[in-house]
C-alpha cells in the first residue's frame, strides 16, 4: 500500500507580487525551491492564510535569494500582496519509506528568508 503524504512545506511565506497577466503559476524564489526540495514545474499545493482560498498550480522559479512569492494568471485572484501562503508538496511513499520518513518544513521570517 502506498500512503499520500506531505513532501515538503513552505510555511508562512509572503506573497511580494501578483500578475493577472502571466499564463499561469507560483514564482518562488528558487533558493526557498531547492530548501523544500520543490522542482520547476512540480504541483504545488496554496493555502491563503488571510483568506482561506485554497488552489493548485504549478511552481516556477524566481531569482534566488529575491524572496519572490508571485501569484500569476488565475493565481492572482486567490491573494494580495502581503497574504501570507502554505506552499505545500506531496508524495506517494511506500509502508517501507515511512519508517525513516519526515517532510521538509522551511520557515521563513517577514521577507521570505529562511530561519
Amino acid at each position: 500500500m502506498q500512503r499520500l503524504m506531505l513532501k515538503s512545506k513552505l510555511h508562512r511565506v509572503r506573497v511580494t507580487e501578483a500578475d493577472l497577466n502571466y499564463e499561469g503559476s507560483l514564482t518562488i524564489d528558487a533558493s526557498l525551491m531547492r530548501a523544500a526540495g520543490i522542482l520547476p514545474f512540480e504541483m504545488v499545493r496554496v493555502y491563503n492564510i488571510n483568506n482561506g482560498e485554497r488552489f493548485e498550480t504549478y511552481a516556477i522559479e524566481g531569482l534566488p535569494d529575491s524572496g519572490v512569492i508571485c501569484l500569476n494568471g488565475a493565481a492572482a485572484r486567490k491573494g494580495v500582496v502581503g497574504d501570507l501562503l502554505i506552499v505545500a508538496t506531496y508524495a506517494l511513499y511506500s509502508e517501507d519509506e515511512l519508517a525513516g520518513y519526515r517532510p521538509r518544513l522551511v520557515h521563513v521570517d517577514k521577507d521570505n528568508r529562511i530561519v
